[in-house]
């Protein structure tokens, strides 16, 4: 694909959208699609935040992220774009979101479901607020990146700048309000588990998804469960049995075992090593683990001197 401006992106995306939904530019740096859905599912409303760098990589459509999944099951939805990393901090999306609780927006829907990935689900956790009772699914969220609040955060320097202080700031307070918040992150990435720390409301379901990092909707991707875990959520069938049975697929993704496998090696744990390099060398090839295990074992031996 020909590398594609901010102005031609955004025209056509106004160009897909022109019979059956709106294009609105928000500002210099965000952008907002809305398509309605079919007659069946259109009560629906999905709506996504993500970066427009990323975007303008989909050859297939160059539409915001899920717009696949989501119209083809018929739901209405509503996708956020960011021109960068904004965390969303701008007046004109502020606006956008109280004037669509304003006019009513949210009413034409039975079932409204922010959806966001860090930096999107830091945005979906605080514009929820202009949908009391929507359904939040959060992944690897952030609270706030305020220095006041979260000083310990320290991965995220070039939007330390911006103004965490204003309207729809907070995630665990914006939130508040919904009907269900699904959380989830990873307990052993330390940043991640503080901010999650942060969303402690009756309405927060945490999952902890163990080993699998920071990028937890890609590692869904290939394992191909991705699609079930939205759809739990959106028809609120999704409870913490049913996610962990899900998450069984994950001991056979090449990516989860690798992560798991290096965590193992920070712990110092050689014995651990062995026998986690085995378990896969049992079922694959994988020159990475027999290293590892050869290495555990040499230091195993060593230390029986």
């Amino acid at each position: 694909m020909n590398d594609m401006t901010q102005k031609d992106l955004r025209q056509h995306l106004a160009s897909v959208v022109s019979e059956n939904g709106f294009f609105e530019s928000l500002g210099a740096q965000h952008s907002a699609v809305f398509v309605k859905g079919s007659a069946k599912g259109g009560k629906t409303l999905i709506v996504t935040f993500e970066n427009l760098d990323d975007i303008k990589k989909d050859e297939e459509d160059r539409m915001p992220w899920g717009y696949g999944f989501v119209t083809s099951q018929g739901w209405s939805m509503l996708g956020l774009m960011a021109h960068g990393w904004t965390w969303y901090r701008d007046e004109a999306v502020f606006d956008f979101f109280d004037r669509l609780r304003d006019e009513g927006f949210y009413d034409q829907f039975d079932t409204v479901v922010f959806y966001g990935a860090s930096m999107g689900a830091y945005a979906a956790s605080v514009f929820s607020a202009s949908a009391p009772k929507a359904t939040v699914v959060l992944l690897s969220p952030q609270a706030t990146l305020s220095r006041d609040v979260a000083s310990w955060e320290t991965r995220y320097r070039k939007a330390w700048k911006r103004d965490f202080s204003t309207r729809y700031a907070y995630g665990p307070e914006q939130s508040s309000a919904a009907h269900k918040v699904h959380l989830f992150y990873d307990p052993l990435a330390s940043l991640d588990a503080m901010h999650a720390a942060l969303f402690n409301g009756d309405n927060v379901t945490k999952y902890k998804c163990r080993f699998m990092g920071h990028r937890i909707a890609s590692l869904w991707q290939r394992m191909g469960v991705l699609k079930q875990v939205v759809l739990g959520c959106v028809d609120d069938t999704l409870d913490v049995s049913k996610f962990y049975t899900l998450m069984r697929a994950r001991l056979h993704n090449q990516r989860y075992q690798r992560e798991m496998l290096d965590r193992l090696i920070k712990m110092r744990r050689p014995h651990l090593v062995r026998r986690y390099a085995q378990a896969v060398l049992n079922t694959r090839g994988g020159p990475v683990f027999r290293q590892a295990m050869r290495k555990a074992e040499a230091e195993i031996a060593a230390k029986k001197k």
